[in-house]
């Protein structure tokens, strides 16, 4: 019978301190947090566990961009598995800015103002599929050019990062940092987005083509080169399900850490807490693991905040 303890503000001067005291107060989401940064602190600490970060691409149109640029920079992840959007909006922002609005703006309005809302953040075409176009055409252009006609979506990427090495803006880039680091980041649906559509229209005059299966060679052998598997995933879908999928034939995680904001009742991967994952091997019966309600913009930045501050 642990007893409750009330937050004391005072005594919080770091993430962290605000982070344990979260653990002995309870509170319902509060101690998922807390045990969330434990996990990841495990997870972290172990030096024999391949670490993956899967999640969609919504965030990287947030601020949230630079707690996950600081995980890639600082190496604290081993592969990504995304979706377009992630490439959408992290290549883009090097070049146009996106800007604040509001879930209730007028969206006919703003479409006749060429202006897209993503819930309350506004991308300017100029900012999203004009300033694609004219970035990663050229880029398909040279690789052409250089003789090698199919690619996987890590290779593609990587050479994506690599591009960006003159450009000022650079170190805010996730997908620089992956490329500096050898962090390969994988799209299962690559087409499903604005780099995936720019590689489709290259294709319609080039012989170019994208090998997803070299993809899942790539995956498979991190996986089974793994001695330990952990995951921190926000989100569910494709990216979600392609982390633990894999993971399932490496006999499940040792780690995971979920971060949704979906129901589990309708039966859904993205509402599915880490628990059912159990049933079908992608997680293994001793894991340590958890699943926690919540908007990973709002979450994350003071988990990630305690988690370096521990280690």
């Amino acid at each position: 019978m642990i007893p409750v303890k009330d937050i004391n503000l005072s005594k919080a001067k770091t993430p962290n301190d605000l982070v344990k005291q979260m653990c002995d107060a309870g509170g319902f989401s509060a101690k998922k947090i807390a045990v969330g940064v434990d996990i990841l602190t495990a997870m972290m600490k172990d030096k024999d566990c391949t670490r993956i970060l899967s999640m969609p691409g919504a965030p990287i149109s947030t601020g949230m961009r630079g707690i996950i640029k600081d995980l890639v920079k600082n190496k604290m992840i081993s592969m990504i598995i995304t979706t377009c959007g992630f490439l959408d909006h992290d290549f883009a922002r090097i070049w146009k800015p996106y800007v604040h609005g509001d879930f209730t703006m007028d969206d006919k309005v703003l479409h006749k103002k060429g202006i897209f809302r993503l819930g309350n953040i506004l991308i300017p075409k100029s900012s999203y599929g004009e300033i694609l176009e004219d970035t990663v055409q050229p880029l398909l252009q040279k690789l052409w050019a250089e003789g090698k006609q199919e690619w996987a979506s890590y290779e593609i990427i990587a050479e994506m990062g690599k591009s960006l090495e003159n450009e000022k803006n650079k170190n805010d880039s996730i997908i620089y940092w992956a490329y500096k680091n050898d962090i390969p980041i994988f799209v299962p649906g690559l087409t499903d987005g604005a780099v995936g559509n720019q590689i489709w229209l290259f294709s319609q005059k080039k012989k170019f083509r994208i090998n997803t299966l070299e993809d899942e060679n790539k995956i498979a052998s991190m996986m089974f080169d793994s001695k330990k598997l952990g995951a921190l995933s926000i989100g569910g879908g494709i990216s979600k399900h392609h982390a633990i999928w894999w993971a399932q034939f490496r006999g499940g995680l040792d780690y995971m850490v979920y971060i949704t904001t979906a129901v589990e009742y309708d039966g859904s991967l993205s509402g599915a807490q880490t628990r059912e994952a159990i049933s079908w091997g992608k997680l293994k019966e001793k894991a340590k693991h958890i699943t926690i309600e919540g908007d990973a913009t709002a979450l994350l930045p003071l988990m990630i905040a305690a988690l370096m501050e521990r280690l």
